[in-house]
């Protein structure tokens, strides 16, 4: 009797062609990959006022984007692809194979960390190129960058795939998850600094990941000096970690919960 693949081979398998179907769509790689780029084009070359020796808002805000890129190729992209799936039927069809949920996430995973590294790839080279960004020299920064991104990703992961149950349907799952991004993006500091943000925004963006992940980027690719412009006077590093980790816990298990194979 033959034996089935494992779970990660079948995981393997479904992300291969999870990447294969989004780079059908071109809808879905223009909007996940080239919409960050393009606003960083927007923003850089509209503020370029120097906020702190040696800083300019250029710089901040690639700093910005590349956390957010984070969250765009993770929570927003699987919570609106999960329900335009669950309507299609395309889940209910994978339900009656011999793969199971895991398999399913890991595909999912393949897939954001896929459109991630192209992602991040096209940010890093334009926030070089065109804004003055410098990538770092001192191999503490760039580990700080790759448990950021790894950490960043699994979080968005986890809430892209809790958060999808929440759209009623496909065809408003934009309409519910794009303004909960936008708006944690002005709260988080993305578009504006953060410190200048109202006392509540901070507050309320103080629960949430972007608004550490943005603090995290700063600390990767602003200089060790721009620390005592952030509320605590300090890049909070260990906290920043803490609290990714904590809502990394929150959404797999609210995924977990949560996921369902067709619409009930």
């Amino acid at each position: 009797m033959k034996t089935l693949p494992s779970m990660l081979t079948l995981g393997i398998r479904r992300g291969n062609i999870e990447i294969r179907q989004f780079s059908r769509q071109r809808e879905s790689v223009v909007f996940t990959l080239l919409f960050p780029v393009m606003l960083m084009a927007i923003f850089g070359s509209v503020f370029k006022d120097t906020i702190a020796p040696g800083v300019t808002f250029s710089q901040y805000f690639v700093a910005g984007m590349i956390a957010s890129g984070l969250v765009n190729s993770g929570f927003q992209q699987l919570a609106i692809i999960i329900p335009m799936e669950r309507d299609f039927g395309s889940l209910k069809r994978l339900r009656g194979t011999p793969m199971p949920v895991a398999s399913y996430f890991i595909g999912k995973t393949i897939l954001v960390l896929a459109s991630m590294f192209i992602q991040l790839i096209l940010l890093l080279a334009g926030g070089v190129l065109f804004f003055g960004v410098h990538l770092p020299t001192a191999p503490s920064k760039w580990i700080t960058f790759i448990w950021l991104t790894i950490l960043g990703t699994a979080a968005s992961t986890a809430l892209g795939i809790a958060f999808s149950a929440v759209p009623k349907s496909g065809r408003g799952a934009s309409a519910v998850v794009s303004p909960v991004v936008i708006i944690l993006q002005f709260f988080s500091g993305v578009f504006f600094i953060f410190t200048q943000l109202p006392a509540w925004m901070q507050q309320v963006a103080a629960i949430f990941p972007l608004k550490w992940l943005c603090q995290g980027m700063r600390s990767v690719f602003l200089p060790d000096s721009f620390a005592t412009q952030e509320v605590a006077k300090s890049w909070e590093t260990g906290k920043t970690a803490v609290i990714l980790v904590v809502w990394l816990i929150v959404g797999l298990a609210f995924a977990i919960r949560t996921f369902k194979w067709e619409r009930s």
